[in-house]
């Protein structure tokens, strides 16, 4: 991991958050600047060295703006993915989930082969059983995900396959090239909940343990300098029986439950 981590104990039931409140400040004065006199041009009274923007107009335009700048960055900064080459043993392209604005990270490992050709991440039979997962527990269907959580991973490019069959696991210099991408999504989006899935996804973000002490609990962590909260879920690969069998049946169906229930998921708050 390339930034200090700090995991805070698993937080039991359902997340609960402070709303934030916008101030617009006016006028900031040292607690020892004299009261202005009467008259005085350019001067507040004390009492209004802030004012609090109550207008939902106001506040629904700030936002509004902040969106717009958000979402023209992120398109800039999913336009230079698109063009990353820095690492040689990749098999180009860069498969990018767009740029779409939201609270939700999903951090995925890398690509299989499949996924570049049809130009989306989790796009074979893996991803058919991730949305299947959310459709039953959330009733959120595969074009609803899409469009309203960032979908990134470790590795953006197929790794390749190994010569013994299977995919090749990316190298941990391929690991840090490309968490650079990562970090950027980190900066733009500031998100609230990061879904790690699968092992190597879920060790760039917290200290690796076994999955029946991860899956179906959720973490509070620092991660590239952000604070957000943190649920793991196992990859949908067929490839590993552990989703499908005691108590990781039981695990991914309360991990889910904790996602879902996230005042950032979509729909949280219906």
């Amino acid at each position: 991991m390339s930034d200090q981590l700090v995991v805070a104990p698993p937080l039991s039931g359902k997340l609960i958050y402070a709303s934030r409140i916008t101030y617009h400040v006016s006028r900031i004065t040292s607690s020892n600047t004299p009261p202005a006199k009467a008259g005085t041009p350019n001067e507040a009274a004390p009492c209004c060295k802030f004012s609090l923007i109550r207008s939902p107009k106001n506040l629904l335009l700030m936002r509004m703006r902040s969106d717009e700048a958000t979402a023209r960055r992120l398109g800039q900064h999913v336009e230079q993915l698109r063009a990353c080459r820095r690492c040689p043993q990749m098999h180009p392209p860069v498969v990018s989930g767009g740029p779409v604005v939201s609270k939700v990270l999903l951090v995925g490992q890398a690509p299989g082969d499949r996924e570049p050709k049809l130009g989306r991440p989790f796009a074979w039979t893996a991803g058919r059983t991730l949305f299947r997962w959310f459709q039953e527990e959330a009733g959120l269907g595969e074009a609803d995900f899409r469009a309203s959580i960032y979908m990134a991973a470790v590795c953006r490019c197929f790794p390749g396959k190994k010569a013994t069959g299977g995919d090749r696991v990316p190298s941990p210099q391929e690991v840090t090239n490309c968490s650079v991408w990562l970090k950027g999504e980190l900066d733009i989006l500031e998100p609230a909940l990061v879904i790690p899935v699968g092992r190597l996804a879920i060790e760039q973000v917290l200290p690796m343990q076994k999955l029946d002490q991860m899956i179906g609990r959720a973490f509070r962590i620092s991660w590239h300098g952000h604070r957000m909260d943190c649920i793991p879920l196992p990859h949908p690969s067929g490839a590993s029986p552990w989703h499908r069998v005691e108590p990781g049946k039981s695990l991914l169906r309360s991990a889910l439950r904790l996602i879902v229930a996230h005042p950032a998921f979509p729909g949280a708050d219906a």
